[in-house]
């Protein structure tokens, strides 16, 4: 199976215009376009029945003491964890394409709505869900909290001393629909998929919000 971009480059930098926030001359920061990328497929196997789509970000600090706090750095020897940033499911097996900006154009405060999709697919709940509710991994605004559905971009904190990679994935299953146990949360949609995957195709990129880097 094949997974392309006309957004994405693979092994290179992502365009900030893809992101959730861009680097600003004050406050370190600033929010950005955080436009879902475009995505096509061919060759999946015979039997598919459906697809799914994960983007995630293997290198998120384990401990949020250190994010983006004026004076720190976050130490790139520091444990990492898993970020979903866009989890999509039951794309039908007729779909071969996902249009850039079809599943989100700007951040939106206190997340999106959700689970339902285009096309009868469902958006899972990124992990910006966790990060504005002050989850003691990381180091968000409260004033941002709430249900983060479907796609947001890269928001790597700004004193990190690692590059974050994000890693967009699709997955040809052999059921129409992803049975999930419990919230529709990133580990709980990877633990679905156990059993149901016929074929894989990833695009890896990278992203950073720290000048020096």
């Amino acid at each position: 199976m094949k997974l392309v971009s006309n957004s994405l480059i693979p092994d290179q930098p992502i365009s900030e215009q893809y992101a959730f926030a861009r680097i600003a001359t004050e406050n370190h920061i600033t929010l950005s376009d955080n436009i879902n990328p475009h995505l096509a497929w061919s060759e999946a196997p015979e039997g598919t029945q459906s697809f799914v789509l994960i983007c995630h970000d293997p290198d998120v600090p384990s401990k949020g003491d250190d994010v983006n706090q004026e004076g720190r750095t976050v130490p790139a020897s520091l444990p990492r964890v898993d970020f979903y940033h866009w989890l999509l499911l039951d794309i039908p097996a007729t779909t071969t394409e996902i249009a850039e900006g079809s599943h989100c154009r700007g951040v939106t405060p206190n997340g999106k709505s959700g689970p339902v999709a285009p096309d009868g697919m469902r958006h899972g709940i990124n992990d910006y869900t966790a990060w504005f509710a002050g989850d003691e991994r990381f180091a968000g605004d409260e004033n941002m909290k709430g249900n983060y559905f479907g796609y947001d971009g890269p928001c790597p904190p700004w004193n990190d001393e690692r590059l974050h990679h994000y890693i967009f994935t699709l997955y040809a299953l052999d059921i129409q629909t992803l049975q999930v146990q419990g919230e529709l949360t990133g580990g709980n949609i990877v633990a679905a998929l156990e059993g149901h995957i016929l074929a894989s195709a990833s695009i890896n990129t990278t992203y950073t919000l720290n000048p020096e880097l």
